[in-house]
Formats: C-alpha cells, structure tokens, sequence
C-alpha cells in the first residue's frame, strides 16, 4: 500500500513532477515512422502531459517541438527524434543535445522478419496501472485463464487452456532491464515458465503465440496512455521483407458506444483493459490491500521511486539504460538455464 503522496509521485507525468521527470529520461514511442511518409508530413501528438509536433524534414531525418507559441525571445523548445524498427521515438529529458542512446529492443532491430505496427484506442486511466498488470504474474490464471473457461462454458480456448493450470510458485527479480518474473506450473501440464522482463519503465515484452511483441505504454497526460503495439511475426520463407521505415501500421478506434461496461471480454486485450480503467483514472493505492502474489509490483514500485530519487539527486537512471554502442545492436532476453542461477528477490 502507498500514501497518497507516495502515489502521487510515482503517477503524476507533467512537468516538474517527479514521475514525469523520470519518464522524460527514456525514449517514448511516438508514432509509427511510415505515418511521416514525405518531406514535411507531420503529427500532432500529446506525450508526458506536453502537445508536441513531430514533422519530417528529409529522408531519415525528423524533428520534433513543442505546440506552444513562445513570448517573444524566447526559444521554442526542441527534442529529439529517432526512427527505429518503424517506430519513431523522442525523447524529451535534459540531454538534448547529447541524448542516451535509444535501446534497440530485439522486436525493434530484427529485420529478417516482417513486422507490423498497431496504434491501440486510447485508454482512460494513468499509465501505472497498465505497467503493474505486467508485474501481476498471477492475473494470467484468473482472468485470461478461469474468466474465459467460465465464458465459454467450461471450454477454454487455447490461450486461455495454457494459462488455466494450477500455479505452484512464483518470484520476481531485479534485472538490468527492469523486473524478471518466474512462473512454476503443477497438475498434469507441469512447467517451469521464465517470462520477459517488465522492461523499465513503461514497456511490455511478450511472445503472443508465433508473434514476438513490444507493448510501449505512453503517458498522454495523467488520465490517459497510449499503447503503441509492434509484433515481430514469422513471416513466409523466402517472402519479401519491409524495409523499417514502410512498416505497415494501423490506429484502432473503439466502435461507436463503447464504453467499459461493453468491452468485448473475448480477447487478452479486452480483458486487460476493463481490469485497468475500472481502477480509475489514477487508481487509489492508498486504500489497497496487497498480497503474495503482488511482489511483484512491490518490487517495481521500488524500483520506480529509486530512480525518481536518483534523477533528484541530480544522477540519470541506471536501469534498462544502455551506453556501450557495441551492446546496443540487439537487444534479446535469453532466459536463464534455471531460476536458482537467475537468483531470487
């Protein structure tokens, strides 16, 4: 359980918070590139609370401002713009001129798979929540496992089917990429299962059957995220390949009368999202009762107020933060050969 101060920090994303201080030390996605397809193609989008401007002005070559018209003399502020993967990404911390270099996530760097990008309809509620659901390793059984075997009848589908088998034990452990999680099935299906990392701060790194996925989740403002979804997929042998920046991508709107009392709860995604925004739009932590199985999300709140600490303390985050180019080409998470050399919280 946090106090509401505590909460407060670790949510609030605009500027001169500290969250959103935090936030602005790592690359946001943006937009997908094939959207800026010319030379003077532009986007307005809203990012950490901020209406910013990102616009094309040559092959591979992108910038991006803030939608705020200055007083006079006074400059109107800049950020940086990278395209990776057919994504691009901006980063809005102090180092402008020299910013960190932008992470290159395996689903991201591959290019001897087709990829594709999927902009999600805009969710009502604070960034954290979605991220925390990342953490909650025993939400998979109960709502994508034994929510759907009693929609369907006592007939689980095959996602589902994975998902809905007795859990034996779990743990969480601090990684350099953020939270590693740790699953040990039972019953007649039994399985040591070592997920993808929770990438810090605010990304999702998960297998979806044959498609190999990142799930950006980017704070609009405080009461609104947009995820931005690229799958990696298995493509046809010998099929042409996309060059990155004609990735194909695609906004998804919610019909017309949606609203989270109608959700279609037949899908993970459907499923996700009414668990995140009936919390709220910034869900209440400090009325919250925590369990077991809730480590951990413990643990990435830890590690969330550490390094909002640390960007206090006048130093730069030193987790999923990478400086070494020659580590940089492509970024895989290989699972360890068990838990126990992996070590534990």
């Amino acid at each position: 359980m946090l106090t509401s101060e505590q909460n407060e920090r670790l949510t609030r994303v605009g500027q001169g918070t500290p969250g959103g201080a935090l936030l602005r030390r790592y690359w946001q996605a943006a937009c997908p590139e094939k959207e800026l397809a010319h030379d003077g193609d532009r986007k307005r989008l809203r990012v950490l609370g901020e209406d910013l401007l990102v616009y094309r002005e040559a092959p591979g070559a992108y910038r991006c401002i803030r939608e705020r018209y200055p007083h006079a003399a006074v400059a109107i502020a800049t950020y940086p713009v990278e395209a990776l993967g057919g994504l691009l990404f901006v980063y809005m911390g102090p180092q402008r001129d020299h910013p960190p270099l932008l992470p290159r996530w395996d689903v991201l760097a591959r290019e001897d798979k087709p990829k594709r990008i999927r902009v999600m309809p805009e969710h009502h509620c604070n960034w954290l929540q979605i991220q925390e659901n990342t953490a909650d390793s025993v939400h998979t059984y109960y709502l994508h496992g034994h929510r759907v075997y009693q929609m369907n009848g006592g007939k689980p589908d095959r996602a589902a089917d994975y998902f809905y088998r007795p859990i034996k034990n779990y743990d969480w452990k601090v990684s350099a990429w953020g939270v590693e999680k740790f699953l040990e099935y039972g019953g007649e299906r039994p399985e040591v299962e070592i997920r993808p990392p929770l990438i810090f701060p605010n990304v999702l790194r998960i297998p979806e059957g044959p498609i190999e996925a990142l799930h950006f989740r980017v704070p609009i403002d405080d009461e609104h995220t947009r995820i931005i979804w690229v799958g990696l997929s298995e493509g046809v042998p010998g099929g042409e390949l996309t060059s990155p920046d004609r990735v194909p991508y695609v906004y998804e709107f919610d019909a017309p009368g949606t609203t989270i009392e109608n959700v279609d709860l037949s899908t993970f995604y459907g499923q996700d999202r009414v668990v995140w925004e009936t919390q709220g739009a910034i869900a209440d932590r400090s009325i919250e009762t925590l369990g077991a199985s809730d480590r951990g999300i413990v643990l990435f709140r830890r590690m969330l107020a550490e390094q909002i600490e640390r960007v206090e303390r006048g130093e730069e985050p030193n987790v999923a933060v990478v400086s070494d180019p020659a580590q940089n080409v492509c970024i895989t998470f290989a699972a360890p050969s068990s838990w126990a050399e992996a070590g534990t919280v």
